[in-house]
């Protein structure tokens, strides 16, 4: 079976992926050792548009029928 590598479902998959990724690299950055402030505003940004890119894909994936 031939699988596309730049399907949407895919594109999903990898972004909730990196979101995973970035939120425990949150926690244990923070819970670990004091990190730089300015680090961790950028991972908390990054983690924010990753939640909006994914946000707006399932929505084009699984759009809500009119009521």
């Amino acid at each position: 079976m031939e699988t596309n590598l730049h399907s949407p479902e895919r594109r999903l998959i990898e972004l909730r992926i990196e979101h995973a990724d970035l939120d425990a690299l949150i926690d244990t950055a923070t819970a670990e050792k004091p990190m730089d402030e300015l680090t961790v505003r950028r991972l908390k940004k990054r983690r924010l548009a990753l939640r909006d890119q994914i946000a707006q894909l399932e929505l084009a994936l699984d759009p809500k029928e009119p009521a």
